[in-house]
Parts: C-alpha cells; sequence; structure tokens
C-alpha cells in the first residue's frame, strides 16, 4: 500500500514537468491504475474498482482521440528534470522505507481504523445489490444503455467536431 502511495506521489510530481498531451494522457492513464489499486486494496472487494477502472478508461479514450486528432504533429521532447526526477525520488523514496524499517512508529498505528473502514466498505457493497435496489439498478443500467444507443444513432460522423481525416 505504502508503494503505491508513493508511486502515485511520483507521478504527480513528474506530471508537473510535462508538455505533450500524449504524456500526460499516459500519466492520468497510470495515475488511474493506482487509485483503483488502493481503492480495491482498502475494500475486501475488487470490483468497485474495475467497474472505476474501465469508466476512467473510457473517458481517457475520448480524450485520446481528440488530443490524437488536434495536436497529432507535435514532436515528442524529453525533458532532463524528468530524468532527474525519475532518479531522485525512487531514491528518496528507498530511503524513506529504510528509516521506517530502522526506526519503526507505533505497531499498532492504524489497525484498527483500517478493519473498521474495509467492514463498512464491505457492508456498504453487499447493501448496495440487496433486493429492494437492485431493480432500480437495473433500471438506471437499461436507461444509459438506451440513452447510449440513442445518442450513437443521432450522431453524423462527417458532422462531428473532429476535423476530417483524409
Amino acid at each position: 500500500m505504502m508503494f503505491l502511495l508513493s508511486m502515485s506521489t511520483i507521478l504527480s510530481i513528474i506530471f508537473l514537468f510535462l508538455n505533450h498531451p500524449l504524456s500526460m494522457g499516459l500519466i492520468l492513464f497510470l495515475q488511474a491504475i493506482f487509485m483503483c489499486l488502493i481503492s480495491g486494496y482498502m475494500s475486501l472487494s475488487f470490483w468497485f474498482s474495475y467497474v472505476l477502472l474501465l469508466i476512467y478508461v473510457g473517458g481517457m479514450l475520448v480524450l485520446f482521440m481528440y488530443i490524437t486528432s488536434l495536436a497529432s504533429n507535435e514532436m515528442f521532447f524529453y525533458s532532463n528534470m524528468i530524468f532527474i526526477t525519475l532518479i531522485l525520488l525512487p531514491c528518496i523514496y528507498i530511503l524513506c522505507y529504510i528509516l521506517k524499517l530502522s526506526y519503526p512508529m507505533n505497531p499498532y498505528e492504524n489497525s484498527d481504523n483500517w478493519s473498521i473502514m474495509s467492514l463498512i466498505s464491505n457492508n456498504f457493497l453487499l447493501k448496495m445489490y440487496n433486493q429492494p435496489i437492485n431493480m432500480i439498478m437495473i433500471l438506471i443500467a437499461s436507461y444509459l444503455f438506451l440513452t447510449l444507443i440513442a445518442v450513437v444513432k443521432i450522431i453524423n460522423i462527417y458532422n462531428g467536431p473532429l476535423r476530417q481525416m483524409n
């Protein structure tokens, strides 16, 4: 868990130094994967984090389509600051990990909070799909599917917001 949080922090810092849209999209995608892994470890089931990742990937695909159509010829340059950051941040993480092993804090620091949080999360997921609510969830899923079909039928591909492909 500590590794995922530190990698998420490292990716956030690297994101500040990027200026190309595709590299920013890659960092956002990696951040989404790490956040879904963290939320999966916090609950007893990875189901919610899988659904969250699929929704996020769908949005990222739309962004990727717009970026590749609008900024397709932009050159990709590497910055020396990114390489320095990539070298220094894992070293700092390893140093902090070694210091944590050398000087242990409270051994019972978050064990009670962690178990209570996982039980609450598991209880919420079980109640979400029980008998009275499951029909509403099926209705919402059907409505979203019909809306998707209607939007696809309404859209004319030749009059879209993207530039024309040759």
